[in-house]
């Protein structure tokens, strides 16, 4: 017997998890942070309530997925939107500003001021400009924030360059 929908739709209405944590946690989460940063709560106890909240998210996370698998089976339109709603994307990348300081809008010379900026970050080539990102936010006012290729080479440099390949690996079940 199949449930009907307004059961199902009872069981997928539960409390929404963050970010920060499994529902009614990201408070406690915040509160903490801003005792430590006002003195009030030692690092330790801080650390602690964020690796407290993060195993409550993910165990969570995990009773949630055991369900959606169960409900599967009965209903597997549940499955496409949940898979829909985990790939929510953003529509776009906001303007960028050019090397000649001209703001960029079409996708393709978006796509090309990326290019050049992220390549003369392999090739070696100084590039006089900073890559500025304005999307988010009303910049008539205020300096956008910049991303140089210092940032860039720095993040780059902390990749971890098997990572990608481990994760085939569990995946492969190797």
């Amino acid at each position: 017997m199949h449930p009907n929908r307004e059961e199902v739709r009872q069981k997928h209405q539960e409390a929404p998890m963050d970010e920060q944590g499994a529902p009614g946690q990201s408070q406690t989460k915040k509160e903490a942070y801003r005792g430590w940063k006002q003195g009030q709560v030692a690092w330790e106890e801080y650390r602690e309530t964020v690796q407290a909240a993060r195993d409550q998210f993910r165990k969570a996370k995990a009773l949630v997925e055991i369900s959606l698998a169960r409900d599967i089976k009965g209903n597997k339109k549940s499955f496409y939107r949940y898979v829909s709603d985990k790939k929510r994307m953003r529509e776009n990348v906001g303007p960028l500003q050019n090397e000649t300081g001209d703001l960029v809008t079409q996708d393709m010379e978006k796509a090309e001021v990326l290019n050049g900026f992220f390549a003369s970050v392999f090739t070696g080539k100084c590039s006089s400009h900073t890559a500025q990102v304005t999307e988010g936010r009303d910049w008539e006012n205020a300096e956008p924030p910049t991303v140089g290729e210092d940032q860039v080479r720095d993040h780059l440099r902390n990749l971890k360059v098997h990572k990608s390949m481990d994760l085939m690996r569990c995946i492969r079940g190797s």
